[in-house]
C-alpha cells in the first residue's frame, strides 16, 4: 500500500508540542510526513524532535542550498497540506497574499487541487480580532478547510476561543481529507485561476541551440534551460497563459499551458516568428541561449560540404575545418514578428566574468538594439551549476533590481506581467 504524502507546516506557537502528536499519529497511519517549520516554530520544538518523528530533515530556510524551488516541488509532491498550529501572523499574511517567507510562498504555490487544512492557535483577542476574522473568512472562501479553534484554557492563563483543536480531532479530519479525490480527478476547481491573469499570454524561450555539423555532431553551449523552464512553470501555476518554447534535450516540463521544442537557431527563429505573428501574445520572456553563428560549410580533407551533405564525418579524416556564418539577433526582431505591436519584451543577457562597467555596457547595448522593455542580466561568475544558485539583476530603462535567487527573479517578473488592475 502506497503512503499518503503530507506536507505539515508549523508556525510559532506554544501549541507546537500538540502538533508533534498529530505528526506522530500521521506516521503511524502510513503517511510520509515532511515538516516545514518557521524559524519561530523551531523556538518551541527542536529539529531533532521533528526529524525523529518523521525520519525526514526539517525544512525551514527557503534560501538554503538546494531549497530555492521547494515552494513548487513540495506542493506538487504532497497529497495534502496541513498547517498546525497556524498563528494569526500566518493567517493574515496568507489572506493578503504576502509571500515573504517559505511557508507563505508554499501557500502561494498551492493549486487548489488538493486538500489544504489550517488549524489556528492563538490568544482569544487575536482570534476574535476583526482582521483575523476577515482573514479566516477570506481563506474559507478560497476553498481552504479551517479546523476551527476550541474554547478552553490558553497558554496565557485565560479561557476562551483560540485553543488548537485536540490532536486526535485534527488527525481524524486530516485522514478524512486524504480520502477525498483530488480536484484534478473530479474535473472541478475549488478556486479557479484569475481571469485577469489568464489574459496575459506569455511566450517563454529556454535552453541552448544546437547548430548541426553533420547528422551526429553539433556546436552548442552550456545552457540547460532550467531558468526559463522554472519561470514558465511558476507562471503557469499562477494562472498566466504560458507557451514554453524549449530546447530539445532540456529538462522536460509538462506543467505549462503549452510546450514546443526547438533544436537550432533556424528552428527557434522560425517557431518564434510563427507564434508571434499568428497569436496575440502580450509578453515574451526570451531566456534561450541562441547561437551567434551557424555552420555554413565543413571542409574534410580538402573536400567541402554543407551540413547534412555528409551523414557523419569519418573519424579517420586527417583534418576538418568548420566555416561559420553569422546569425541575426532574434531578440532584435521580436517586436517586428509580433502581430501585437504593444508586445512587452523581457530579454536575457549573460556575461562572463565581466567588470561592472562591462556588464552595464552589455545591458545598455541590448536595450538599444532590441528595444526590449526589460533586461535580465546575470554573469557566469555568479552561477553555481552544482548548487543551482544564480544571481540576477532585472533592469528597466530607469532602474535595476538585484535578485539573489531564481525565486526572487521570478517574483519580480510576475510583478512585471501582472495586470495593473490586479495589483
Amino acid at each position: 500500500m502506497s503512503k499518503s504524502k503530507v506536507l505539515f507546516m508549523m508556525t510559532g506557537s506554544i501549541a507546537c508540542y500538540k502538533a508533534c502528536h498529530v505528526i506522530s499519529r500521521l506516521v503511524q497511519n502510513n503517511c510520509d510526513v515532511q515538516v516545514v517549520a518557521s524559524p519561530s516554530a523551531l523556538k518551541f520544538v527542536g529539529n531533532a524532535t521533528l526529524e525523529g518523528l518523521t525520519g525526514r530533515p526539517v525544512i525551514s530556510d527557503m534560501y538554503a542550498a538546494g531549497n530555492v524551488m521547494d515552494h513548487i516541488h513540495l506542493m506538487r509532491w504532497a497529497d495534502m497540506i496541513l498547517v498546525a498550529p497556524a498563528t494569526a501572523n500566518f493567517l493574515n499574511k496568507a489572506a493578503q497574499g504576502v509571500g515573504d517567507d517559505l511557508l507563505q510562498t508554499l501557500f502561494l504555490a498551492h493549486d487548489f487541487k488538493k486538500p489544504f487544512l489550517i488549524a489556528p492557535a492563538m490568544n482569544t483577542s487575536m482570534y476574535l480580532h476583526p482582521v483575523t476574522q476577515k482573514s479566516l473568512k477570506a481563506l474559507k472562501e478560497m476553498g481552504l478547510q479551517i479546523l476551527d479553534t476550541a474554547s478552553g484554557i490558553l497558554a496565557c492563563g485565560e479561557e476562551g476561543w483560540g485553543k488548537l483543536l485536540e490532536p486526535d480531532l485534527i488527525l481524524k479530519m486530516a485522514l478524512q481529507a486524504l480520502q477525498q479525490k483530488p480536484v484534478a480527478e473530479s474535473g472541478s476547481s475549488v478556486a479557479p485561476k484569475s481571469a485577469a491573469l489568464s489574459k496575459v499570454k506569455v511566450l517563454i524561450t529556454a535552453g541552448g541551440t544546437q547548430e548541426p555539423i553533420d547528422t551526429v555532431r553539433v556546436i552548442s553551449n552550456l545552457s540547460s534551460g532550467r531558468t526559463g523552464i522554472a519561470i514558465a512553470e511558476y507562471m503557469t501555476e499562477m494562472g498566466f497563459d504560458v507557451t514554453l518554447l524549449q530546447a530539445h534535450g532540456s529538462p522536460k516540463s509538462e506543467h505549462v499551458t503549452r510546450r514546443d521544442l526547438f533544436v537550432s537557431f533556424a528552428t527557434l527563429d522560425e517557431k518564434i516568428k510563427h507564434y508571434l505573428s499568428s497569436e496575440n501574445f502580450t509578453h515574451v520572456i526570451h531566456a534561450a541561449a541562441v547561437s551567434d553563428y551557424s555552420v555554413d560549410t565543413i571542409e574534410v580533407d580538402g573536400q567541402q560540404y554543407r551540413p547534412f551533405e555528409v551523414k557523419k564525418v569519418s573519424s579517420d579524416a586527417d583534418s576538418m575545418h568548420i566555416h561559420l556564418k553569422r546569425n541575426h539577433k532574434i531578440v532584435d526582431r521580436l517586436k517586428d514578428y509580433s502581430q501585437n505591436k504593444s508586445l512587452k519584451v523581457i530579454a536575457f543577457k549573460l556575461t562572463s566574468h565581466a567588470s561592472p562597467e562591462q556588464r552595464t555596457a552589455a545591458v545598455e547595448k541590448l536595450f538599444a538594439n532590441s528595444n526590449a522593455d526589460f533586461v535580465v542580466h546575470n554573469d557566469l561568475s555568479e552561477i553555481d551549476i552544482v548548487k543551482r544558485t544564480h544571481k540576477f539583476t532585472l533592469h528597466d530603462h530607469h532602474s535595476a533590481v538585484a535578485c539573489d535567487s531564481l525565486d526572487q527573479l521570478t517574483s519580480e517578473l510576475v510583478r512585471v506581467l501582472m495586470p495593473k488592475d490586479t495589483l
